[in-house]
């Protein structure tokens, strides 16, 4: 990796860290004002729709923005294309949901799911016209601009729907912030971004991208059903209430994982794309990745577990309870997401979305089998299922990138040994603090300070030089 690229990647990761962390970590502390004013039934209702938008999403993007980005030489008019199919999908898939609305809420034994649905369904058609002013400045690995503009959308927002809130709007406060962020990010990146459309659609560069972004549509296709059909199978086997604590508990668990996946995918993908040709500094950059990414997720997802019982009650309260033991929980399953990410990133890297589909094929159908075993147990039982699905996935997901670049399941576990040991040493720590009778809050306090102290020693003893590449990405 040449210095000038290195210098755009520790730059990028930065803003794009900085951009996750600061709108997430306001959302956070947004979700927790809100979780005083609403209960898990009003959680439940909106999070019942989340398949649907989700499966809808996918299909907007199509793929075509990894492809577009993938394309060293994109023109004018390839990005016009992608401009246009966006719009034109995002209306196509809003008709579709407004039409299938009513059968939603009869699915759901909810007669308000319908106009909630068909108002908050509007966000696909606001997003999809500044989806292609975000790749474009990604592509650049230009996050500084997209971090003012979401910590701005995210702020207005979040203060309309604690205002909601408060003055007893139930979840259509959610429905508001979901729209007024979506409303504002897009007329920012319309005033930011330098690019304009002109009159352009192509059939050639249709085409062309279509080859790559077909397979990438329908492998996230099967992993945004697969992702949502447990709140689908929540909201329908079990109730409302049952379905906000377990939101709540993966919207926890998902706030470190989901932003260290988000920032290293945009930053990795187009950072890999441009030594996709060089597979010795491919493989050397990747494995940096991987370890860098497992020495950050992994003692933030295991600190999470051990505290999840003092987190949950001190912020949001007792009625809450049931989400701490599935946070308990979840946080194993998601601390490998990362480590996914990066693993299929390099699979779109190389070209080859086709294996990635071949994957996601497999992993999902094993998922799915694990998922209605799970199901008759009981909903604990679907939080563990979910520690053995990623698990298999993982074990998968790594199958190809061993064949391409010699960096299968065994190589990537010795390089993520350490921190895995040093991880699972400091989850027992605080385990052991959290059982001793001290109040909550010096459960979380003391706990978090051991924890940390824990860590830190024990990498500087036997892991430091992937403290070492932390402290150089940050003071950099």
């Amino acid at each position: 990796m040449d210095k000038e690229l290195k210098h755009k990647t520790k730059k990028g990761v930065f803003w794009s860290a900085t951009q996750r962390f600061s709108t997430q970590g306001l959302q956070f502390f947004t979700t927790i004002i809100l979780a005083n004013y609403l209960g898990p039934d009003e959680y439940g209702t909106i999070g019942m729709l989340s398949i649907f938008l989700a499966i809808s999403t996918v299909f907007i993007d199509g793929g075509f923005i990894n492809a577009l980005t993938r394309k060293a030489d994109r023109t004018h008019e390839d990005i016009c294309t992608v401009f246009y199919f966006n719009i034109f999908i995002s209306i196509l898939a809003y008709t579709i949901l407004f039409i299938s609305a009513p059968y939603i809420a009869s699915f759901y034994e909810l007669p308000e799911l319908c106009i909630v649905l068909r108002i908050i369904g509007t966000t696909l058609i606001i997003d999809s016209f500044s989806a292609v002013q975000a790749t474009l400045l990604t592509i650049q690995l230009n996050f500084k601009v997209q971090t003012y503009i979401a910590f701005i959308s995210q702020v207005t927002s979040s203060i309309i729907a604690i205002y909601m809130a408060y003055n007893d709007f139930s979840y259509w406060a959610l429905v508001t912030q979901s729209i007024i962020g979506n409303i504002i990010s897009t007329i920012l990146y319309w005033v930011y971004s330098p690019w304009r459309p002109t009159l352009i659609f192509s059939r050639k560069s249709f085409n062309n991208m279509f080859q790559f972004g077909s397979k990438i549509l329908v492998m996230r296709l099967m992993d945004s059903i697969y992702n949502n059909l447990y709140t689908l199978v929540i909201g329908k086997v079990f109730s409302a209430s049952t379905l906000g604590n377990y939101s709540r508990a993966d919207s926890y668990a998902n706030f470190p994982s989901n932003n260290i996946t988000g920032v290293l995918q945009r930053v990795t993908y187009p950072v890999l794309c441009k030594m996709q040709n060089n597979d010795t500094e491919l493989s050397k950059a990747y494995r940096k990745f991987l370890k860098l990414s497992a020495f950050i997720i992994f003692p933030l997802m295991t600190g999470l577990s051990a505290l999840s019982y003092p987190f949950i009650l001190l912020l949001i309260g007792d009625d809450w309870i049931i989400s701490a033991a599935m946070l308990q929980i979840l946080c194993f399953a998601l601390m490998w997401y990362p480590i996914h990410a990066i693993n299929i990133n390099l699979l779109l890297v190389k070209g080859r979305s086709d294996l990635s589909l071949r994957l996601e094929i497999l992993k999902k159908s094993l998922s799915i089998i694990i998922l209605c075993v799970a199901i008759p147990l009981g909903i604990m039982a679907l939080c563990y299922s979910r520690i053995i699905t990623s698990l298999i996935s993982l074990i998968i997901n790594t199958y190809y990138t061993g064949k391409l670049i010699n960096l299968g399941f065994v190589q990537q576990m010795k390089d993520l040994m350490p921190t895995i040991i040093i991880s699972t040493g400091m989850w027992i720590v605080i385990m052991i603090i959290t059982t001793l009778n001290y109040s909550m809050l010096a459960q979380m306090i003391i706990g978090l300070i051991t924890g940390c102290t824990f860590y830190l020693i024990m990498s500087y003893a036997f892991n430091r030089s992937e403290l070492l590449s932390l402290l150089s990405l940050i003071c950099k």
